[in-house]
Order: structure tokens, then sequence, then C-alpha cells
């Protein structure tokens, strides 16, 4: 388990300089103008998707944090502030993300 914590961090301001930079790797000719998806995750500061993203503190936004990471990510809301959010509010999301069904974007299977 990898915890992530992002202080005066922008998403938006991440993938910009990720872009910046390939740019620039076109531009001088280290590489084609063909990046895939994968490629892209390898410019941002967190090159791995998120699984489970959890909001603290009643907030239902999620307020320009790793944007690209979170696309298929579970998220749960929850109104506990950070300051108090300690281990027995972990368990209790883990437990309901242990009972979510995973499908990346795809459709429940109804058979």
């Amino acid at each position: 388990m990898e915890l992530c914590l992002a202080i005066d961090y922008g998403s938006r301001r991440e993938m910009l300089l990720g872009m910046q930079k390939y740019a620039d790797e076109v531009a001088e000719g280290e590489r084609k103008n063909d990046l895939s998806e994968e490629e892209f995750s390898s410019y941002l500061f967190v090159p791995e998707d998120i699984d489970l993203l959890i909001r603290t503190s009643g907030e239902v936004r999620i307020s320009n944090f790793l944007l690209w990471q979170i696309a298929y990510a579970e998220m749960i809301f929850t109104p506990i502030a950070w300051p108090d959010f300690d281990e027995a509010a972990l368990d209790e999301c883990l437990k309901e993300f242990a009972h979510r069904s995973r499908r990346f974007g795809g459709l429940v299977d109804e058979n």
C-alpha cells in the first residue's frame, strides 16, 4: 500500500509540465510525436493509476487532485476532517472499498 499526500500541488500544472517536457523531447528529436496513454503517465509526478481516493472534511469534489491518475479510481467522501482521520476511519474506508465492484469503465455483467 502506498499513501500519497500532496501539498501545494495542482494536477493541471503537473500535466502541463509533463507535456512541456514531452514537447521539448519531440522538438529536440529525442522521440517521435506518437505518445500513448502509458507514456503520457510517465511524464507525471505520480505515474501510477490510483485505486482509491479518500476525500476528507465533507468536501465532495476532487479539487484538481491527480486528475489523470484517478480516472478509474473508487472515491470515498467522508465528513471526518483530516486532523481527525485516524486508523479506524481508514479501516472503514478500506472495508467500503473492498465491497465495491471494480469495472474500470466497463459495464456490469448481468449474467
